[in-house]
């Protein structure tokens, strides 16, 4: 196989070495009104299965535990949950080799591997997550509640769809997002309060200057204050806060400051104040922190804070009547249309992998709501933002 730094090709093996698969790509970008399809090619040994039917699975599971149950053989029910499965059989192959080719590095990798390879091709149904991961504490090892995808080869007896041991083989994927191209409106958000013994009213207003942010990518935060009381407001606080509810196992919320400043400004009564804060929301600043939604992470990589997960400016006071919240979009940009354009690359460069579990994680969207408003829901996790 001819090799080449312009792209990549992933490979794993059984235990026995029966079944293989290769793929071009483990990140699927949803664009909102369509998902990049999951392809590949499954590589098997003849002469291992003879007698046996070879399939290949598309899953998304919820867990909640310790990811490696699995592999010590501990009953795993009580930790997964299949959201999603589907199931195809690829050998005996169940129509023409041709008409099962759907990309071109499909068609590069049957030309490179030979007749021992064979095509598989999955479409992603509309409600499914992106990657996503609920970090437990940095002691807590047992509680990780996260949501996995994975493409799973293997070797069957007959008609029967149970993988045989050391006959299957896992290859984690990842389902992501990129912000959108269209800008929005910069948000914000306003409050007028009224107080006993008090004529005049205090008008607060918090401006951001856009509607979506990237990942290390500073936050301005215009906070506007009119003072007509005859009140002090002091002890001005701004905060970026993470908003989760845990819907499954239990009916948690968590709502995690991942910046905040407490500036200790001062407005005094009959007097006006305007000032500019500046956050960063980094996940290196939040390390120790429990229940911070992350992006799925192939493994040995590091990730960052989630995104698309409600996200919100809390403007606030030592007054308890008066706070101000302001929601935005905390996302990565969508890469170069060249880089992308590089899987089309005739090299193939194969990588290999080597590791037993490799878990990805993610989150859904609501059916019923417009996928542009970006309000997501699950079974086992909710996360919500307007735009």
């Amino acid at each position: 196989v001819s090799t080449s730094p312009k792209h990549v090709v992933f490979k794993k093996f059984s235990r026995d070495k029966s079944v293989g698969v290769y793929m071009a790509r483990r990140d699927f970008v949803d664009h909102c009104d369509f998902v990049d399809p999951v392809d590949g090619v499954v590589v098997i040994d003849h002469e291992q299965i003879k007698g046996k039917r070879v399939h290949i699975m598309l899953s998304c599971s919820f867990r909640y535990g310790r990811a490696d149950l699995d592999l010590v053989g501990m009953p795993a029910d009580s930790y997964r949950r299949d959201l999603f499965l589907c199931t195809r059989q690829v050998y005996p192959p169940l129509q023409d080799r041709e008409r099962s080719v759907h990309t071109k590095m499909q068609e590069k990798l049957l030309n490179k591997l030979g007749n021992d390879a064979y095509p598989f091709f999955f479409e992603f149904p509309d409600n499914l997550p992106c990657s996503v991961d609920l970090k437990p504490g940095p002691k807590d090892v047992t509680n990780h509640c996260a949501v996995e995808f994975e493409v799973k080869a293997f070797c069957s007896e007959g008609q029967d769809e149970k993988a045989l041991k050391g006959s299957s083989v896992r290859l984690a994927i990842r389902k992501i997002q990129y912000a959108p191209e269209k800008k929005g409106p910069p948000p914000c958000g306003e409050t007028t309060c009224e107080f006993a013994m008090s004529d005049k009213p205090l008008q607060v207003k918090v401006t951001l200057d856009k509607e979506t942010y990237y990942h290390s990518e500073p936050i301005n935060i215009s906070v506007d204050i009119t003072n007509s009381t005859n009140k002090d407001v002091n002890e001005i606080s701004v905060a970026v806060e993470q908003i989760t509810n845990v819907v499954l196992y239990s009916n948690d919320k968590y709502m995690k400051p991942v910046a905040s400043e407490e500036a200790g400004d001062n407005v005094p009564a009959g007097t006006s104040f305007k000032k500019v804060y500046t956050l960063l929301p980094l996940l290196s600043n939040n390390r120790e922190k429990r229940g911070i939604a992350l992006d799925g992470k192939l493994k040995h990589e590091d990730t960052n804070l989630a995104s698309t997960t409600m996200y919100v400016i809390n403007t606030d006071f030592l007054l308890p009547e008066v706070a101000v919240e302001v929601p935005f979009r905390l996302m990565h940009p969508k890469p170069d249309p060249g880089k992308l354009r590089n899987s089309e690359s005739p090299h193939v460069n194969l990588f290999s992998i080597n590791s037993t579990s490799l878990c990805r994680y993610s989150r859904v969207f609501r059916p019923s709501q417009p996928r542009e408003r970006w309000v997501e829901s699950f079974h086992v996790t909710q996360w919500h933002l307007t735009a």
